[in-house]
Protein backbone atom coordinates (compact mmCIF):
# COMPACT_ATOMS: atom_id res chain seq x y z
CA UNK A 1 0.00 0.00 0.00
CA UNK A 2 1.27 3.57 -1.26
CA UNK A 3 0.88 6.68 1.39
CA UNK A 4 1.00 10.21 1.10
CA UNK A 5 1.35 11.91 4.05
CA UNK A 6 1.15 15.70 3.42
CA UNK A 7 2.02 18.32 6.10
CA UNK A 8 5.49 16.60 7.26
CA UNK A 9 7.03 19.72 9.42
CA UNK A 10 3.55 20.35 11.20
CA UNK A 11 2.75 19.04 14.84
CA UNK A 12 0.67 15.99 13.49
CA UNK A 13 2.53 15.67 10.61
CA UNK A 14 5.76 14.52 12.82
CA UNK A 15 3.61 12.79 15.09
CA UNK A 16 2.32 10.33 12.25
CA UNK A 17 6.57 9.93 11.09
CA UNK A 18 7.12 8.78 14.68
CA UNK A 19 4.28 6.54 14.80
CA UNK A 20 4.49 4.82 11.58
CA UNK A 21 4.81 1.74 13.49
CA UNK A 22 1.70 1.14 14.59
CA UNK A 23 0.28 0.33 10.77
CA UNK A 24 -0.54 -3.20 10.44
CA UNK A 25 2.06 -4.67 8.21
CA UNK A 26 4.35 -1.58 8.42
CA UNK A 27 6.75 -3.49 6.13
CA UNK A 28 4.50 -3.49 3.56
CA UNK A 29 3.55 -0.19 3.34
CA UNK A 30 5.43 2.58 1.21
CA UNK A 31 4.72 5.87 3.18
CA UNK A 32 6.17 9.29 1.31
CA UNK A 33 6.82 12.39 3.74
CA UNK A 34 6.00 15.65 1.74
CA UNK A 35 5.88 19.27 3.32
CA UNK A 36 5.42 22.89 1.56
CA UNK A 37 8.28 23.10 0.41
CA UNK A 38 8.61 19.65 -1.08
CA UNK A 39 5.05 19.71 -2.07
CA UNK A 40 2.36 23.08 -2.72
CA UNK A 41 -1.20 21.80 -1.98
CA UNK A 42 -2.00 24.99 -4.39
CA UNK A 43 -0.49 24.42 -7.32
CA UNK A 44 -2.53 21.77 -9.15
CA UNK A 45 -0.22 20.56 -11.56
CA UNK A 46 2.47 19.87 -9.07
CA UNK A 47 -0.31 17.76 -6.73
CA UNK A 48 -1.56 15.68 -9.86
CA UNK A 49 2.37 15.34 -11.12
CA UNK A 50 3.63 14.00 -7.46
CA UNK A 51 0.65 11.69 -6.89
CA UNK A 52 0.65 10.62 -10.70
CA UNK A 53 4.23 9.48 -10.04
CA UNK A 54 3.67 7.53 -6.45
CA UNK A 55 0.29 6.25 -7.47
CA UNK A 56 -0.99 6.28 -4.34
CA UNK A 57 -3.56 4.31 -2.47
CA UNK A 58 -4.34 6.58 0.43
CA UNK A 59 -3.55 10.70 0.93
CA UNK A 60 -3.36 11.73 4.38
CA UNK A 61 -3.68 15.26 4.30
CA UNK A 62 -2.20 17.00 7.39
CA UNK A 63 -1.70 20.56 6.24
CA UNK A 64 -3.76 23.36 6.79
CA UNK A 65 -3.21 27.55 6.95
CA UNK A 66 -3.33 27.50 10.80
CA UNK A 67 -2.92 31.03 11.18
CA UNK A 68 -6.27 32.04 13.15
CA UNK A 69 -6.02 35.59 13.72
CA UNK A 70 -4.13 36.20 10.65
CA UNK A 71 -6.87 34.57 8.62
CA UNK A 72 -8.35 37.37 9.18
CA UNK A 73 -6.89 40.04 6.74
CA UNK A 74 -5.49 36.73 4.84
CA UNK A 75 -8.00 35.45 3.25
CA UNK A 76 -6.97 34.91 0.23
CA UNK A 77 -4.28 33.30 1.19
CA UNK A 78 -6.15 30.81 4.12
CA UNK A 79 -8.45 29.67 1.39
CA UNK A 80 -5.76 28.97 -0.51
CA UNK A 81 -4.79 26.30 1.48
CA UNK A 82 -7.96 25.53 3.43
CA UNK A 83 -10.04 25.14 0.63
CA UNK A 84 -8.55 25.18 -2.93
CA UNK A 85 -5.40 23.50 -2.14
CA UNK A 86 -7.90 20.46 -0.36
CA UNK A 87 -9.75 20.72 -3.82
CA UNK A 88 -6.28 20.00 -6.06
CA UNK A 89 -5.84 17.03 -3.73
CA UNK A 90 -9.43 15.47 -3.81
CA UNK A 91 -9.78 15.83 -7.42
CA UNK A 92 -6.35 14.00 -7.59
CA UNK A 93 -7.33 11.56 -5.43
CA UNK A 94 -10.60 10.99 -7.74
CA UNK A 95 -8.25 10.77 -10.76
CA UNK A 96 -6.08 8.15 -9.32
CA UNK A 97 -9.01 6.08 -7.60
CA UNK A 98 -6.96 6.77 -4.29
CA UNK A 99 -8.60 7.12 -0.80
CA UNK A 100 -8.40 10.36 1.69
CA UNK A 101 -8.35 11.62 5.42
CA UNK A 102 -8.89 14.74 5.38
CA UNK A 103 -7.80 16.40 9.13
CA UNK A 104 -10.14 19.89 9.85
CA UNK A 105 -11.15 21.52 13.45
CA UNK A 106 -13.40 21.93 15.79
CA UNK A 107 -13.40 25.90 14.20
CA UNK A 108 -16.43 24.46 12.00
CA UNK A 109 -18.97 25.12 14.96
CA UNK A 110 -19.85 28.40 16.30
CA UNK A 111 -19.32 27.08 19.82
CA UNK A 112 -23.01 27.86 21.14
CA UNK A 113 -23.80 24.36 21.97
CA UNK A 114 -23.87 23.17 25.17
CA UNK A 115 -23.59 19.37 24.83
CA UNK A 116 -20.42 17.41 23.09
CA UNK A 117 -20.97 17.91 19.18
CA UNK A 118 -21.77 15.09 16.86
CA UNK A 119 -20.18 15.13 12.97
CA UNK A 120 -23.74 15.31 11.92
CA UNK A 121 -24.10 18.81 14.49
CA UNK A 122 -24.99 21.72 12.28
CA UNK A 123 -21.66 23.35 11.13
CA UNK A 124 -21.53 27.32 11.80
CA UNK A 125 -17.98 29.25 11.68
CA UNK A 126 -17.48 32.79 13.05
CA UNK A 127 -14.30 32.93 11.83
CA UNK A 128 -12.22 33.19 8.12
CA UNK A 129 -10.07 30.21 9.81
CA UNK A 130 -13.15 28.38 10.35
CA UNK A 131 -14.90 28.71 7.58
CA UNK A 132 -12.06 27.99 5.23
CA UNK A 133 -11.95 24.92 6.89
CA UNK A 134 -15.51 24.01 6.16
CA UNK A 135 -15.15 25.67 2.72
CA UNK A 136 -12.04 22.39 2.01
CA UNK A 137 -14.85 19.86 4.28
CA UNK A 138 -17.16 20.14 1.20
CA UNK A 139 -14.63 19.74 -1.13
CA UNK A 140 -13.96 16.55 -0.02
CA UNK A 141 -17.10 15.61 0.30
CA UNK A 142 -18.48 17.07 -2.93
CA UNK A 143 -15.39 15.48 -5.07
CA UNK A 144 -14.98 12.00 -3.10
CA UNK A 145 -17.96 11.22 -1.24
CA UNK A 146 -17.36 8.14 0.16
CA UNK A 147 -14.05 7.81 -0.88
CA UNK A 148 -13.19 9.85 2.32
CA UNK A 149 -12.79 10.54 5.46
CA UNK A 150 -12.50 13.66 7.92
CA UNK A 151 -11.15 14.26 11.09
CA UNK A 152 -11.90 17.04 13.03
CA UNK A 153 -9.99 17.86 16.26
CA UNK A 154 -9.35 20.58 18.87
CA UNK A 155 -6.30 21.72 20.98
CA UNK A 156 -3.91 20.22 19.38
CA UNK A 157 -0.36 19.89 21.05
CA UNK A 158 3.25 17.86 21.07
CA UNK A 159 6.61 18.27 21.56
CA UNK A 160 7.21 19.45 17.83
CA UNK A 161 6.25 22.79 16.80
CA UNK A 162 4.17 26.03 18.03
CA UNK A 163 1.56 25.65 20.68
CA UNK A 164 -0.02 26.19 23.73
CA UNK A 165 1.84 23.88 26.13
CA UNK A 166 5.00 25.33 25.10
CA UNK A 167 4.07 29.00 25.23
CA UNK A 168 2.79 27.98 28.76
CA UNK A 169 5.72 26.39 29.41
CA UNK A 170 7.74 29.36 28.57
CA UNK A 171 5.71 32.20 30.20
CA UNK A 172 5.91 30.33 33.62
CA UNK A 173 9.26 30.30 33.19
CA UNK A 174 9.91 33.96 31.91
CA UNK A 175 6.49 35.85 33.72
CA UNK A 176 5.62 36.43 37.33
CA UNK A 177 2.14 35.68 37.05
CA UNK A 178 -0.21 34.69 34.01
CA UNK A 179 -3.68 35.51 33.37
CA UNK A 180 -5.33 32.76 31.23
CA UNK A 181 -9.09 32.56 29.54
CA UNK A 182 -11.60 30.47 31.90
CA UNK A 183 -14.52 31.06 29.54
CA UNK A 184 -13.60 29.06 26.50
CA UNK A 185 -14.03 24.94 26.80
CA UNK A 186 -13.03 22.37 25.06
CA UNK A 187 -10.19 19.34 25.37
CA UNK A 188 -6.85 19.34 24.72
CA UNK A 189 -5.30 16.62 22.50
CA UNK A 190 -1.94 14.89 22.38
CA UNK A 191 -0.90 14.71 18.45
CA UNK A 192 0.66 11.44 19.10
CA UNK A 193 -2.67 10.09 20.50
CA UNK A 194 -4.14 11.63 17.16
CA UNK A 195 -1.41 10.37 14.87
CA UNK A 196 -1.98 6.67 16.09
CA UNK A 197 -6.05 6.98 15.81
CA UNK A 198 -5.33 8.16 11.94
CA UNK A 199 -3.04 5.07 11.07
CA UNK A 200 -5.75 2.73 12.76
CA UNK A 201 -7.99 4.62 10.67
CA UNK A 202 -5.86 4.10 7.16
CA UNK A 203 -5.56 0.19 8.47
CA UNK A 204 -9.57 -0.27 7.99
CA UNK A 205 -9.93 2.15 5.11
CA UNK A 206 -7.22 -0.40 3.37
CA UNK A 207 -9.00 -3.21 3.38
CA UNK A 208 -12.19 -1.94 1.90
CA UNK A 209 -12.79 -2.22 -1.48
CA UNK A 210 -13.82 0.57 -3.81
CA UNK A 211 -17.45 -0.78 -4.18
CA UNK A 212 -17.58 0.06 -0.50
CA UNK A 213 -17.78 3.85 -1.49
CA UNK A 214 -20.51 3.64 -4.19
CA UNK A 215 -23.48 6.08 -3.54
CA UNK A 216 -21.79 7.22 0.14
CA UNK A 217 -21.58 9.98 2.19
CA UNK A 218 -17.86 11.10 3.02
CA UNK A 219 -17.36 9.70 7.05
CA UNK A 220 -16.98 12.49 9.43
CA UNK A 221 -14.76 11.82 12.98
CA UNK A 222 -14.39 13.77 15.88
CA UNK A 223 -11.40 13.13 17.73
CA UNK A 224 -9.36 14.48 20.60
CA UNK A 225 -8.68 13.37 24.24
CA UNK A 226 -11.32 12.55 26.54
CA UNK A 227 -12.92 14.80 29.30
CA UNK A 228 -13.59 18.33 29.26
CA UNK A 229 -11.13 21.63 30.19
CA UNK A 230 -10.78 25.56 30.07
CA UNK A 231 -7.78 26.80 28.81
CA UNK A 232 -7.39 28.55 32.39
CA UNK A 233 -6.96 24.94 33.67
CA UNK A 234 -5.38 23.60 31.21
CA UNK A 235 -2.88 26.32 32.44
CA UNK A 236 -3.01 25.11 35.85
CA UNK A 237 -2.32 21.34 34.89
CA UNK A 238 0.55 22.30 33.10
CA UNK A 239 2.18 24.20 35.63
CA UNK A 240 1.56 21.61 38.38
CA UNK A 241 2.59 18.81 36.09
CA UNK A 242 6.14 20.56 34.84
CA UNK A 243 6.82 21.66 38.66
CA UNK A 244 6.56 17.75 39.01
CA UNK A 245 9.08 16.76 35.98
CA UNK A 246 11.43 19.67 36.82
CA UNK A 247 11.11 21.14 33.81
CA UNK A 248 9.72 24.57 36.02
CA UNK A 249 11.49 25.92 38.55
CA UNK A 250 9.00 28.12 40.23
CA UNK A 251 5.28 27.90 40.76
CA UNK A 252 4.07 31.51 39.46
CA UNK A 253 -0.25 32.50 40.30
CA UNK A 254 -2.41 32.31 37.08
CA UNK A 255 -5.15 34.28 37.11
CA UNK A 256 -8.47 33.21 35.41
CA UNK A 257 -9.87 35.80 32.74
CA UNK A 258 -12.91 36.27 30.53
CA UNK A 259 -12.15 35.64 26.76
CA UNK A 260 -13.53 39.41 26.70
CA UNK A 261 -10.18 40.98 28.62
CA UNK A 262 -7.89 38.86 25.96
CA UNK A 263 -9.68 40.11 23.10
CA UNK A 264 -8.41 38.76 19.00
CA UNK A 265 -8.91 39.20 15.63
CA UNK A 266 -10.62 35.72 15.23
CA UNK A 267 -13.57 35.04 17.42
CA UNK A 268 -12.96 31.65 19.05
CA UNK A 269 -15.86 28.61 19.91
CA UNK A 270 -16.59 29.29 23.99
CA UNK A 271 -17.35 25.72 24.12
CA UNK A 272 -15.93 23.33 21.43
CA UNK A 273 -15.96 19.29 23.07
CA UNK A 274 -16.82 16.76 20.66
CA UNK A 275 -17.56 13.58 20.81
CA UNK A 276 -15.75 10.84 19.89
CA UNK A 277 -18.06 7.68 20.01
CA UNK A 278 -18.09 7.06 16.39
CA UNK A 279 -14.31 7.72 15.69
CA UNK A 280 -13.63 5.17 18.83
CA UNK A 281 -16.19 2.50 17.10
CA UNK A 282 -14.85 3.30 13.33
CA UNK A 283 -10.48 3.06 14.28
CA UNK A 284 -10.88 0.75 17.66
CA UNK A 285 -9.07 3.53 19.71
CA UNK A 286 -9.97 4.02 22.57
CA UNK A 287 -9.33 8.07 24.11
CA UNK A 288 -7.17 8.55 26.79
CA UNK A 289 -7.86 11.30 29.26
CA UNK A 290 -5.99 14.95 28.39
CA UNK A 291 -4.30 14.89 31.63
CA UNK A 292 -2.71 11.36 31.46
CA UNK A 293 -1.89 12.49 27.84
CA UNK A 294 -0.28 15.39 29.36
CA UNK A 295 1.79 13.95 31.33
CA UNK A 296 3.15 11.57 29.18
CA UNK A 297 3.95 14.29 26.62
CA UNK A 298 5.85 16.30 29.42
CA UNK A 299 7.50 13.18 30.51
CA UNK A 300 9.34 13.02 26.90
CA UNK A 301 9.54 17.31 26.45
CA UNK A 302 13.38 18.59 26.40
CA UNK A 303 12.69 22.12 27.37
CA UNK A 304 13.74 24.49 24.96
Amino acid sequence: MKIIVIGRNGQLGWELQRTEQTLAHADTHEVHYFGSQELDITNELQVSKIFTKIQPDLVINAAAYTAVDKAETDLEQAYAVNEYGVKNIAKTCKELNAKMIHVSTDFVFDGTQNTPYLPTDKTNPVSVYGASKLAGEKQVQNILAGQASIVRTAWVYSEHGNNFVKTMLRLMAEKEQLGVVYDQVGTPTWAKGLAIMIWSLANKMRQETSETHINVPTSIYHWTDAGVTSWYDFAMAIQEIALEKGLLEKKIPIRPIPATAYPTPAKRPSFSVLDKTHAEAASGVKTQHWRESLVQMLENYEYQ
